[in-house]
């Protein structure tokens, strides 16, 4: 068993002596690559979505050095019709990345990996020719094994967002083992990188261009092996006894391809471990440059950035052009290539249909509140501020403070500056009320079996706060924003909650262009 070469299957037994949820299926998507025109394979991910596992697990099942049988028989592979033709039948090559970069200068990276691969390999093999070219060492190898590679690149872009200097040379080291050749095919039965960024771009195309690329965004038949899917949660919680709802709201939200509800896998299971529902999420180098670029745009005087973070942070989505973003986390043209990074990352979740993202739980929202709040982000200190004074005259019953503070939210560049419907009304009361998204349990139009609510405010179990619910009037009153309510029985979809009820009805007039508010209390 080497550290670089044929590194053998105990990282994977480990692994599934825990609480292992069965993800050995993706193994059959790379069988079907193998020695085929697509071998290569590059699936990229966010951080803490299971990538180090995944690659784990097919050095175990690849590894000619090893017997895998007793750790594959009886998962979801075995079943698989080639499930005994491909194992353990192949050299394997696996590079951690990240762990590479901790061993040597980054201007060195390439020449240590050659070496340290050539050094085993000779160690080995001493029949294999020495003082060649890399890839003619491969190959030689090859010659004399009679056993092709399979190489697998775990956080393959590490060199490409923690040490971008050196990305020109990582990446020609890439070409040149995966070039469009025959040699290539000599070498290689099959390929496998996996990362948080898809393959970086060059000139507007992929800097290897021979990768079959799985990401987020078009994450093709990987999506269920992206993280875990809802079945897959809800026996873990059954047979943990976590709670399922709460587990949701705090970890869900992911749509990746087909799969439209996926969970963050690390954080699902330190929940488990530890019982309690908190942010997991740590910052990494990964996004140093991003929040770097974040928080001068964030402080502008009139930054876009800005306003649509809070339309974020209020619970709103955005639409997001997706398709000029350079896969690296330091060439940002735009707005949107910042909040394509984000997605990648794992930090909003991106909706292929409706080319929408949003924040996806309650774990990434917490990480943006606390982005939000710091001190030196004045601008949104006053819109916290103030959003804490108007929460505090909704709760006295102060209906004219509360239109007062609406409208200077409109006057911002938050908010829309013009309303020319009843939606961009919602967006300025969401914002002002975005002090609630720490506190709430929010929830938007929700059903009352008559009708909608505008916006209904759910309390935290924690807190002693009371309810809100908050009807908009558009040209009508606010007077008949309170009757509706009343009328359809908004109340009842508080059922379950038992204590204070404020109701909020909110109007605005396009004639004088001003909100109105009337604000009552009743009890349940």
């Amino acid at each position: 068993m080497g550290m670089y070469l044929n590194p053998g299957n105990e990282e994977f037994a480990q692994t599934i002596e825990s609480d292992y949820v069965d993800k050995t299926g993706m193994i059959a998507l790379i069988n079907n690559t193998i020695n085929k025109k697509h071998k290569l394979t590059c699936v990229s991910r966010p951080r803490r979505f299971g990538k180090s596992y995944a690659a784990q697990m097919l050095c175990a099942y690849y590894d000619h050095t090893c017997d895998s049988h007793s750790l594959f028989d009886g998962y979801e592979i075995s079943k698989d019709e080639n499930y005994t033709t491909y194992m353990n039948q192949y050299q394997v090559i696996y590079l951690d990345m990240t762990n590479l970069l901790g061993k040597t200068k980054p201007e060195n990276l390439v020449q240590f990996i050659e070496d340290s691969i050539a050094t085993e390999i000779l160690a080995v093999y001493p029949n294999v020719k020495k003082g060649m070219s890399f890839d003619q060492t491969l190959l030689n190898t090859v010659e004399t094994t009679n056993k092709k590679f399979i190489m697998i690149i775990d956080e393959w872009d590490a060199p490409i967002r923690e040490t971008p200097e050196i990305s020109e040379k990582y990446l020609n080291f890439l070409r040149m083992l995966f070039k469009s050749s025959g040699t290539t095919s000599k070498i290689f039965a099959a390929a496998y990188m996996t990362g948080i960024l898809p393959i970086k771009k060059m000139k507007g195309q992929s800097a290897v261009s021979d990768f079959k690329e799985y990401s987020v965004l078009n994450p093709g038949k990987f999506a269920k092996y992206t993280g875990f899917i809802e079945d897959e949660v809800k026996q873990l919680c059954e047979q943990k006894g976590l709670d399922f709802d709460k587990t949701k709201k705090w970890y869900d939200g992911y749509s990746f391809g087909s799969e439209t509800s996926i969970y963050n896998p690390f954080s699902v299971m330190s929940a488990i471990d530890t019982g309690e529902f908190e942010s997991y999420w740590k910052q990494t180098s990964a996004a140093e440059n991003l929040i770097t670029y974040m928080e001068v745009e964030i402080q502008k005087e009139k930054s876009e950035l800005q306003a649509k973070i809070l339309k974020l942070a209020a619970g709103e989505n955005l639409e997001v052009d997706v398709s000029n973003f350079n896969n690296d986390c330091e060439n940002f043209n735009s707005d949107d290539d910042v909040l394509t990074l984000l997605i990648h990352l794992g930090y909003l979740s991106y909706d292929k249909n409706t080319k929408r993202v949003r924040i996806p739980n309650e774990e990434i929202r917490t990480e943006f509140n606390k982005l939000l709040k710091k001190d030196k982000y004045t601008k949104l200190a006053e819109l916290i501020n103030r959003s804490e004074q108007l929460l505090a005259d909704t709760f006295a019953g102060n209906g004219d403070a509360v239109a007062e503070a609406i409208e200077k939210v409109r006057a911002t560049n938050y908010a829309p500056a013009h309303y020319n419907n009843e939606q961009s009304l919602r967006y300025a009361v969401k914002f002002a009320y975005i002090i609630c998204v720490d506190r709430y349990m929010k929830v938007e139009e929700l059903a009352s079996g008559k009708d909608l609510a505008d916006v209904v405010y759910i309390p935290k179990p924690t807190t002693a706060l009371p309810a809100l619910v908050v009807e908009l009037k558009w040209n009508e009153s606010a007077n008949s924003a309170i009757k509706q309510i009343k009328a359809r029985n908004y109340p009842a979809v508080l059922q379950d909650y038992v204590g204070e009820i404020i109701l909020v009805g909110i109007n605005y007039s396009e004639n004088t262009g001003k909100h109105t508010c009337k604000i009552e209390k009743i009890s349940k």
